[in-house]
């Protein structure tokens, strides 16, 4: 079994996508940043559907051809191909949504760095690695890049692996039309035809839209430009149809595309075709890999690119193979896809970034509690919070697993010194000891603030909550709360919901499930659970049964502190370790309240209050791994 599926080659680049839809891209006041190029955006997709995938490309040595390898990777997506050229720009595009029939681009692909891809860029041994490459047009349009394919496609042919050509043309990068019609998407061209024709005979699949099977067979005849490439080549042919869906074609081609092989199709609303047809694309690898009849594939290939339609931006909108099965089994409910609630928790919780098996957090987002000390002033406060980070860092000595929690009005130095750091950063959105809860003005009254959030920080909101709070109370709660998720969502930010009853009210082994059940209820679906050290083996089950019920794809839940004594706590931590769906703790007091008061103090200076605060979190990492072992064992 070889360990890659698939390899895509060709063009990436960073997508600049406008955020206002309906408006010209002259009028775009703001964009949001993505991976972009159509072997990127396929390199992704099939990743998300479960395939182990690897791009062959370029990128400049600078901060986008760094966020191209790290999203890539992010993805799953094998980068050992990628090549960092010190000599070149990472290719840029800019896009709009003008309305659902017009979506305007423009390419800056000057001497851009994956164009520079050359024969010596491409690497025999990853060939060997896959079951399949994918090649698109646009690397066909110049000699040096043509040659890089060629060499890539003749090593994965003599390995035995199959061949894919996604025709992905644009006629402005083979020098058809100007700068301002990069969204022009057919040109006549003898030459563009020539070329690739010429190079038919390689691929095992060829897949395009009715125009680019024109520009592929020389003729605007669907029928007669499809029997031109199959003369050419013994590829199965697949057509895109838009909304009518796709047909395959793997031998001779009938005298009416409906007589071609088709997969099921969906009745959508189109928000946005740009980045469709990878979509597609990946899909279609799954069922083609998967060795899957082609009615199969092509359903895969058409819900993707339904999906694909619905949604802003093109890899951000492509599915999981869970939220594929999912949106197959269950059909089209709203054709505005992106307004499925049922859909779109799916499509967030299984394309998140990065897997959290274990985490420990080491919570100095006090407020109130470091502003009450003797000695304390706005200034010194953000010092020994990055004295706090210090201990972080030192105890998780870049090994995964570790986080922090830290505020952004007295923490934002340490804050900013944890960027790149490795760390799980959490960062609170509420107004400390607030009931009913207030979020920190810094939000702005309309959460505009979280932009300014950057989009590894998690959203945390501690809410003082109870099942006996008066209707008006809870009503309030919930609201500033549904107000907060929503907003984080929608600036592409993970939330952390925690809740404390035990100072709200009286508790039993039932308050926390309750409470939880009530928050999926009303639409709050947290990434991430912070909750009390329960008493009782009972109150941690109801509480992570209570979850599972709420979202089968949460992160997990987090023990919290409470100022609990460390021989307490680690009693706690040994308990909820027995439940696999705690991933570890966010404790702060128990480690840093010490050193904080003897520091602000003037009783000790830096270097032993980082050691302290270290000592102690170090402690308490040990014990919950320790417990955490010993339940594995045990099971």
């Amino acid at each position: 079994m070889k360990p890659l599926d698939v390899i895509t080659i060709g063009r990436a680049s960073v997508d600049l996508y406008g955020s206002q839809v309906g408006g010209r891209l002259e009028d775009m006041g703001s964009f949001q940043k993505y991976v972009g190029g159509s072997p990127c955006n396929m390199a992704a997709g099939a990743a998300r559907l479960g395939l182990k995938s690897a791009l062959i490309t370029r990128v400049g040595d600078e901060h986008m051809g760094r966020f191209i390898r790290e999203e890539l990777a992010r993805e799953g997506v094998d980068v050992r191909g990628v090549v960092t050229d010190p000599a070149r720009l990472t290719a840029l595009v800019l896009l709009g949504i003008r309305d659902d029939q017009s979506f305007p681009l423009i390419f800056y692909r000057e001497n851009c760095a994956d164009m520079a891809l050359c024969e010596d860029d491409i690497d025999s041994a990853l060939l060997g690695e896959a079951r399949a490459v994918v090649a698109t047009g646009t690397h066909l349009s110049h000699p040096r890049t043509a040659a890089a394919v060629l060499k890539a496609l003749n090593l994965a042919r003599a390995a035995g692996a199959r061949t894919a050509l996604d025709i992905d043309y644009r006629p402005n990068l083979w020098g058809l039309a100007g700068h301002g019609a990069g969204e022009e998407r057919y040109i006549g061209s003898p030459a563009v035809t020539a070329a690739l024709q010429g190079h038919l005979h390689l691929f095992d699949l060829i897949v395009g839209t009715e125009e680019e099977f024109h520009i592929a067979g020389g003729s605007t005849d669907t029928l007669a430009a499809l029997a031109a490439v199959r003369a050419r080549t013994a590829a199965t042919l697949v057509c895109k149809r838009g909304p009518m869906g796709a047909v395959a074609f793997a031998g001779p081609i009938p005298a009416s595309l409906d007589a071609g092989e088709s997969g099921s199709g969906f009745a959508i609303e189109v928000f946005n075709v740009l980045g469709a047809g990878d979509g597609f694309m990946a899909g279609l690898l799954r069922g083609w890999l998967d060795d899957a009849p082609w009615p199969v594939a092509l359903e895969y290939a058409n819900a993707c690119g339904a999906l694909a339609v619905s949604r802003h931006g093109c890899t951000p909108s492509y599915p999981s193979m869970e939220e594929l099965r999912f949106f197959l089994a269950r059909g089209v409910v709203t054709p505005a896809l992106r307004h499925d609630r049922a859909l779109e928790q799916i499509h967030w919780s299984t394309n998140r970034h990065r897997d959290w098996p274990v985490l420990r957090a080491f919570a100095f987002d006090h407020r109130a509690q470091m502003e009450t000390m003797a000695g304390a002033t706005p200034e010194r406060i953000g010092t020994f919070k990055r004295l706090c980070l210090e201990a972080a860092v030192a105890v998780a000595a870049g090994r995964p697993g570790h986080g922090i929690l830290c505020d952004g009005r007295l923490g934002r130095q340490a804050l900013h010194a944890a960027a790149g750091s490795g760390l799980w950063i959490g960062r609170p959105a509420e107004w400390p000891g607030s009931r009913p809860l207030e979020l920190e003005p810094e939000l702005g009254p309309d959460l505009g603030g979280l932009m300014e959030w950057p989009l590894d920080h998690v959203v945390k909101v501690l809410c003082f909550a109870h099942p006996d709070d008066p209707e008006p109370l809870r009503l309030a709660q919930e609201a500033s709360l549904l107000r907060l998720f929503h907003a984080a969502r929608r600036h592409r930010l993970e939330f952390l919901l925690e809740i404390i009853s035990s100072r709200a009210g009286p508790v039993d082994e039932t308050t926390a499930a309750g409470l939880i059940r009530r928050f999926y209820a009303i639409g709050i679906c947290p990434d991430w659970w912070k909750l009390e050290p329960f008493a009782t083996d009972a109150a941690w089950a109801g509480a992570c049964a209570a979850i599972r019920e709420g979202d089968a794809h949460v992160r997990g839940v987090l023990v919290l502190g409470l100022d609990a004594p460390e021989e307490a706590l680690a009693d706690a931590l040994r308990l909820a370790a027995r439940h696999d769906l705690v991933k570890g703790f966010a404790v702060g007091r128990t480690i840093f309240a010490e050193a904080a008061r003897r520091w602000l103090a003037g009783e000790i200076g830096d270097a032993e209050a980082v050691a302290d605060m270290a000592a102690r979190y170090d402690r308490l990492c040990r014990i919950w791994d320790a417990a955490r072992s010993e339940w594995e064992q045990a099971a």
